[in-house]
């Protein structure tokens, strides 16, 4: 093939590669497959995490395939490195599962996630249910749950709702901005940033959001926060990001929080935030980028998807009684 011939695949993509080998090899030609990281010349990371570049007059075929199945052990190790990036004020773990707590504010830090090993994976037996129980009255809130594929069922009979989708990147196949950056970072979010958040941009007094709770949005475990702010002298963009790293080592930032005034919508600033939160997270040593969206917000899932990120699987809560959903963040 000729550069001109090579089929316009985007980055990031999973493909599979057939290429001519060069004289002296037993068999004439090979594949490999995994993520498309260069057209030109075309270079894929394959699973392994080889690198395979080769010239275009060698390719035979460049195929896009559908993406490479999520294993069990990656959902698990991507939703401890999320819960350490949102753990409540308070957490604690019971037969597998992490207990959170956070003066109610938000489903994700007042809710327990099944994070066990897979030798030792979390189970939901009527003691398990009863201790769980005895630790969120001990603490004034609701019991609930966080239900992440594969790792735990929803019980028969239980309610569940909200539906979210964690959409992950790897950052070797993002387009980090370039340049001086126009977001600022600080390690705690100010009066102004709150107000962003809590109207989620809107007009402050259109939405019944329930105040933020600063001790939330500040926890972290074994991380680090950065609270980006686009525009001066008020914010007119915001993000959250978190840095953890998941019990298999890989270190990951979490966007949160990510808000455009309404005014300013539709002009790119979202894009801009997430993207640097991303470098941010990269200047620190993250590899991989993810971040949570309903499924039912079909405009943000569009921009993400913009950006690079893909699916890595979704959670629902559940709790054994019908809960009235609570406002703010999920």
């Amino acid at each position: 093939m000729t550069t001109d011939e090579l089929p316009d695949i985007p980055l990031g993509r999973r493909v599979v590669l057939r290429y001519r080998l060069p004289a002296g090899y037993p068999q004439p030609l090979t594949d490999v497959i995994g993520e498309l990281v260069s057209s030109d010349p075309p270079t894929v990371r394959a699973a392994d995490g080889r690198v395979v570049s080769v010239a275009p007059d060698r390719v035979i075929a460049l195929k896009a395939i559908g993406p490479r199945p999520i294993r069990t052990k990656e959902i698990r190790a991507l939703e401890t490195a999320a819960a350490y990036g949102w753990p409540g004020v308070e957490h604690a773990w019971i037969d597998g599962w992490l207990v959170r707590a956070g003066h109610g504010y938000t489903d994700r830090a007042n809710s327990a996630v099944p994070l066990g090993s897979s030798a030792e994976p979390a189970s939901l037996g009527a003691e398990t249910l009863h201790r769980i129980g005895e630790w969120y009255t001990a603490r004034g809130l609701p019991m609930q749950f966080a239900l992440p594929d594969r790792l735990a069922p929803i019980p028969a009979g239980w309610p569940s709702w909200r539906e979210t989708l964690i959409l992950a990147v790897d950052i070797d196949n993002f387009v980090l901005p370039q340049g001086p950056s126009m977001v600022r970072f600080a390690a705690e979010p100010n009066a102004d940033w709150l107000e962003m958040h809590r109207y989620s941009g809107e007009i402050p007094g259109t939405q019944a959001i329930s105040a933020p709770v600063p001790e939330v949005l500040t926890a972290v475990h074994s991380g680090e926060l950065g609270f980006a702010s686009l525009g001066l002298p008020r914010p007119i963009a915001i993000g959250r990001g978190a840095l953890t790293t998941a019990p298999d080592g890989r270190p990951w930032v979490g966007l949160t929080c990510v808000a455009v005034a309404a005014a300013h919508r539709r002009h790119g600033l979202g894009s801009l935030v997430c993207a640097e939160l991303v470098r941010w997270g990269s200047n620190r040593g993250a590899t991989h980028a993810y971040l949570q969206v309903e499924a039912t917000n079909a405009a943000a899932r569009a921009m993400y998807r913009d950006l690079g990120f893909i699916e890595h699987h979704s959670y629902r809560y559940a709790a054994p009684t019908a809960l009235a959903e609570p406002g703010g963040l999920r």
